[in-house]
């Protein structure tokens, strides 16, 4: 018989006896199984010498070979590489909108974010709300595609003019209304106009939807008119971006004159504005009507969302056009989702059908105002040589200027050194930013003691990063 034959066969009897045997069983000896196999003792010897370098058994000198407990092989790492052949250009960038949404680790104060703080949040209010909604008989039914009629009619209300509920699609937030009013209202490979600076996530869903985004500035009063229509003539534009109330980040709020102007501009180039009425609630005062209240055209696309004034997983807005407009924003959300879960609409009808819903706002908006003077007070204290944009009649966020010889992201960094996280100006441009900004929120640190810690702490990041006198 072949000597390696051999070898191999006894090997092979010998690994099904330890595999039918316990950990530290005795094999038999060297003796037996050449008894037992007619096999040479180095055929034995070579035989347990191959189940040893397999880590099935272990040899003892002078006491014989011993069963292994077997550890499995570690799995082959997975190559992933072809997917980076397959996937192509990067189309969806994340980055922006995840250091928005970023949590803090403990003791850093959060100067950044867009959502009320959980002690702001109506959250036992939510939960009562959301009782009730789930004891109907229908909560787990499929509602109506274009929403709940009850909500429908809440959110035409509350933007006024002489919309109906016919005209209002409830969406999945925000982001959602905005990504469906992108994909419905230009193709991919066109430009969209937007406001410079602007939302961030605005900018992500825009470039998911494969559109180019074309600046245009605004001022104290928001969108400048005359800088609209030239671009819209420059760039062929027919959709135009913009948050006319309480504008992210600067704060400002365009006046009626401006709005109607506006509108007259989109007017005559044959285009969409999409109206972020992101802040609707969060406004200290009076502000002038909505653009789509004053649109006779079907020319506003008009959002409005209850993420911001109540919970961030309240994933509830109503996305309002007219028109052959409306049809592909419904079908837009009919293809990706169907219909927003009947439940959460249930729940938002429920709430801000109650009293509860009033109260909310009034203290929202008292907090809102005690939380600005508090955070503009500490900047003058800690980092006079920051500069305030303007002082908005509401909203959660101050937009302010770093001296011009400050490195924006040096700054943003020696803030989370320091223990706190602000937001860096440039990704609010969908071009190159004027120089080094940052926005600061008021509403993300739950106690005024830690409001004005996160600005003492970024007033140092600052005077560390520049140089100036404490």
């Amino acid at each position: 018989m072949n000597d390696d034959s051999s070898i191999v066969r006894l090997a092979a009897i010998l690994r099904k006896e330890a595999e039918m045997s316990r950990p530290g069983d005795r094999l038999p000896s060297s003796r037996e199984i050449m008894r037992r196999h007619g096999v040479s003792p180095v055929t034995v010897s070579r035989a347990i010498a191959q189940l040893a370098a397999e880590g099935r058994v272990v040899t003892r000198p002078g006491s014989g070979a011993f069963v292994a407990s077997v550890r499995p092989a570690a799995a082959e790492a997975a190559d992933l590489s072809w997917q980076t052949v397959a996937l192509g250009d990067r189309v969806v960038d994340d980055s922006a909108v995840v250091s928005l949404l970023a949590q803090p680790e403990d003791g850093v104060v959060p100067l950044t974010g867009g959502y009320l703080n959980p002690d702001l949040r109506p959250t036992r209010e939510l939960a009562a709300a959301a009782a009730r909604a789930v004891r109907r008989p229908d909560s787990w039914a499929m509602p109506p595609l274009n929403g709940l009629a009850g909500l429908r009619r809440w959110f035409a209300a509350e933007v006024g003019g002489a919309l109906t509920q016919s005209d209002v699609l409830v969406v999945s937030g925000g982001q959602a209304a905005l990504t469906h009013a992108f994909r419905a209202l230009a193709a991919p490979g066109e430009v969209v106009l937007v406001e410079t600076p602007t939302y961030p996530g605005a900018l992500a869903a825009a470039k998911a939807a494969g559109l180019r985004a074309s600046a245009v500035p605004v001022d104290r009063d928001g969108t400048r008119p005359d800088l609209l229509a030239e671009a819209f003539a420059r760039t062929g534009a027919r959709v135009f971006l913009c948050q006319p109330t309480l504008h992210n980040p600067t704060g400002a709020t365009m006046p009626l004159d401006r709005r109607q102007q506006v509108l007259a501009v989109a007017a005559a180039a044959g285009a969409f504005v999409i109206e972020d009425d992101y802040a609707r609630f969060l406004t200290r005062g009076p502000v002038p009507p909505s653009m789509v209240s004053l649109d006779r055209h079907g020319t506003v696309v008009h959002i409005l969302s209850l993420s911001k004034i109540t919970a961030p997983s309240l994933r509830v807005a109503g996305l309002i056009a007219r028109g052959p407009a409306a049809h592909r924003l419904r079908a837009s959300q009919l293809v990706e989702s169907f219909f927003v879960a009947r439940p959460l609409q249930e729940t938002a009808l429920e709430f801000v059908g109650s009293p509860a819903w009033r109260r909310h706002l009034a203290t929202v908006t008292q907090e809102i105002g005690t939380r600005q003077q508090a955070l503009l007070a500490g900047l003058a204290l800690h980092a006079p040589e920051a500069e305030v944009h303007l002082v908005p009649r509401g909203g959660l966020h101050v937009w302010v200027r770093l001296p011009q010889d400050a490195d924006e992201a040096g700054v943003v960094e020696a803030a989370r050194r320091e223990g706190v996280l602000i937001s860096p100006g440039r990704i609010y441009y969908p071009s190159e930013p004027p120089g080094p900004r940052i926005r600061l929120t008021h509403t993300a640190a739950v106690t005024s003691a830690e409001l004005d810690e996160g600005v003492r702490r970024f007033g140092a990041a600052l005077r560390n990063r520049t140089g100036a006198e404490p």
